[in-house]
């Protein structure tokens, strides 16, 4: 269906691929390896996703980069449609009743479940779980992967091995206790404030942790 609202597979597999990352950017190969489709196929979509303004691109290291633009007009709606959100259902108006007087836009839960999410699950008790460092091209926070909970650390070594071998590239990542993290929030300690600090993408956050 989607594919015929929208045109191209491909773009359909792009949006879908972008709007559940928010954060997170992709080069050309890697977003064809993901996606599985030709490349040529990708860079065509890729160009007018770009001249639509739903991605953004930026080059860094020799590569060119895209990533989802939250700031596009028509951002909500569509992660509603690619992303998994929910949108709330409009008011139901019985018959003979005249409608109630809306004064605002519908909200759009944009906090759906991210892909990893139901395998960190698998690995314990997940508090919160973000992703950072290559993930987001951002260097400042020092690790990829953080974990905060009480989970098995044999089944987390096994997600973040599944994650590198679907990422091709070696991850570093950090588990702490819940208590742990709190404590460092309160003094401010400079790992978990870098990371604060630090582009990211918030898989897993049950207690509404602080995470900016």
């Amino acid at each position: 269906m989607f594919e015929q609202l929208f045109g191209s597979k491909t773009r359909v597999k792009l949006l879908g691929l972008f709007f559940t990352n928010p954060n997170r950017s992709f080069y050309v190969r890697e977003i064809t390896r993901k996606i599985d489709e030709q490349i040529n196929s990708v860079r065509r979509e890729l160009a007018n996703l770009l001249s639509i303004g739903i991605i953004t691109s930026d080059a860094n290291n020799n590569r060119l980069y895209y990533e989802v633009n939250q700031s596009y007009e028509h951002y909500k709606p569509l992660v509603a449609i690619f992303g998994g959100a929910k949108m709330e259902p409009e008011p139901v108006v019985e018959e003979g009743k005249a409608p109630k007087r809306v004064t605002s836009k519908p909200k759009v839960d944009v906090s759906a479940e991210h892909p990893l999410a139901k395998g960190l699950r698998a690995t314990g008790h997940v508090e919160l779980a973000l992703l950072s460092g290559q993930f987001t091209r951002d260097e400042a926070a020092g690790i990829d992967v953080l974990i905060v909970g009480d989970v098995n650390q044999a089944k987390v070594a096994k997600f973040i091995s599944d994650l590198e071998a679907s990422e091709n590239k070696e991850l570093r990542y950090t588990v702490i206790s819940l208590d742990n993290y709190k404590y460092r929030l309160q003094i401010n300690d400079r790992f978990i404030i870098n990371v604060l600090g630090a582009k990211k993408q918030v898989i897993i956050n049950t207690q509404d942790l602080k995470v900016k």
